[in-house]
């Protein structure tokens, strides 16, 4: 089956080419020495602007987790306020909303949602006639809400009990309004503002379904969307390597933990066997990591918070995942290399958490192979690449992932196209020579200008 090109001219926007700098042969590869290859984004690890229709039959599909919400009374007018970010009583007494003001969406059901402040408390209602308050650490019952929506963005909230919440004459928030509010301006009816719906990932998808209709929406999306026919493609046109993204949760197939859904690592071994069939390669790119390490939708975090860097266990998990994946994989002909963690982000992510945990990475898949390369990605943001050639990680089959945007970038606005060409060229191409000069690791080009 010939593939619609414009599949591909995405894939190779998205991935630039995948290229191990310096005048050096990579093993097992056809036709030249260079790693000339596609990300295969979108299919194990689930983001939503790649496939945006993957998510159009959720109910309350702008309500999933992460989704940040403000709510304004319609009778005072005034913002529902968790002063200080959470850890005392909830108000309703803000003429203007910032982040006091804005909640993220925790989705149990299309219906049932938890409520989480900027500082990561909960709203918290413990019995109807309680006054809410934002103090819970973790939610439990007594922190899920019923949200009933009309057509013109307004909503009433209500426990679980059936109470509904009603702002006092002192601006407070209890569950005490009596019987059921009609849709007017009384004290229990407030206006829910979306102010932003950006995660789009495996948790908000699973989760937004539930497992039952998520397993068969994942299964089709996996069966679909990556074929044998696509490895075809790729060979007949000069492509010798994949770049396959995985998430944390491949390591527990085919049960992983909810609400993740099972049947990666069979996709994964077909991607290895249509890979071998066609004489590519395949990098296994770790893209999302136990607690998020960017916040990231394709690190499939829940909410947009980056946990990762801040829990051991976090890390020691992780680990596991790079044994797994190297245990599994480490051996087979298809095997080009393995990426110990995507984009850590630079601002949350600090270099004493991440050099030890790369350190340990590559001595993990060192156990199962000597030959397979360890690519180790740039952390995101306001952070220089050089930092890792100076890290004396290892120089053996190392390699450091360079992910170049111009897109987000506010110094490339105005910008032609032609400019941005030239600035590869030049810029970018002398900060490759400058890394290739470096006495460390392999330049390995992940991710282009877009």
């Amino acid at each position: 089956m010939e593939l619609g090109f414009s599949k591909w001219v995405l894939a190779f926007a998205l991935s630039s080419w995948l290229l191990f700098s310096r005048a050096y042969s990579v093993e097992g590869l056809r036709g030249n020495s260079k790693v000339r290859g596609v990300n295969l984004g979108g299919w194990l690890v689930i983001e939503g602007w790649i496939k945006p229709s993957l998510f159009d039959a959720i109910p309350n599909g702008d309500m999933l987790d992460g989704t940040e919400v403000r709510f304004m009374s319609v009778s005072s007018h005034k913002y529902v306020s968790a002063e200080n970010g959470g850890g005392m009583g909830v108000t309703v007494d803000r003429d203007v909303a910032f982040s006091w003001e804005t909640f993220k969406l925790w989705r149990v059901s299309a219906s049932e949602f938890q409520l989480r402040t900027s500082q990561g408390y909960f709203l918290a209602c413990y019995g109807e006639g309680c006054s809410i308050s934002a103090t819970a650490n973790s939610p439990s019952e007594g922190e899920i809400f019923y949200i009933e929506r009309n057509n013109n963005n307004q909503v009433h909230i209500k426990l679980i009990t059936g109470a509904y919440l009603q702002v006092t004459v002192g601006n407070l928030l209890t569950a005490d309004y009596p019987g059921k509010p009609g849709w007017d301006d009384n004290a229990a009816t407030f206006e829910m503002m979306i102010v932003a719906n950006d995660l789009h990932g495996d948790y908000q998808l699973a989760n937004g379904y539930g497992r039952h209709q998520a397993k068969d929406v994942l299964k089709k999306h996996r069966n679909s969307f990556i074929t044998m026919d696509d490895f075809n493609f790729l060979y007949r046109h000069g492509i010798n390597t994949v770049r396959i993204p995985v998430g944390w949760w491949i390591a527990f197939d085919p049960d992983p933990p909810a609400p993740f859904i099972g049947g990666c690592l069979e996709a994964l071994d077909n991607a290895f066997s249509w890979a071998q069939a066609y004489n590519i390669k395949c990098i296994v790119d770790l893209h999302a990591a136990p607690g998020s390490q960017n916040g990231a939708e394709h690190s499939a975090s829940r909410d947009g918070t980056t946990g990762w860097p801040s829990s051991p266990d976090y890390v020691s998990k992780t680990l596991d995942v790079i044994d797994f994946l190297a245990s599994r994989y480490a051996r087979h002909p298809a095997l080009l290399g393995i990426e110990l963690l995507n984009e850590p982000s630079s601002s949350l992510v600090p270099m004493e958490v991440l050099v030890p945990y790369y350190k340990q990475g590559y001595e993990i898949v060192r156990k199962y192979s000597s030959t397979a390369y360890v690519i180790i990605c740039q952390r995101i943001g306001n952070a220089d690449p050089i930092e890792l050639y100076q890290a004396n990680i290892s120089s053996h089959n190392l390699v450091v992932d360079l992910h170049f945007y111009n897109l987000f970038d506010t110094y490339f606005v105005n910008m032609s196209t032609m400019d941005n060409i030239d600035f590869v060229y030049k810029s970018r191409a002398a900060q490759l020579q400058a890394l290739n000069s470096a006495n460390g690791p392999l330049v390995f080009v992940g991710k282009g200008n877009g």
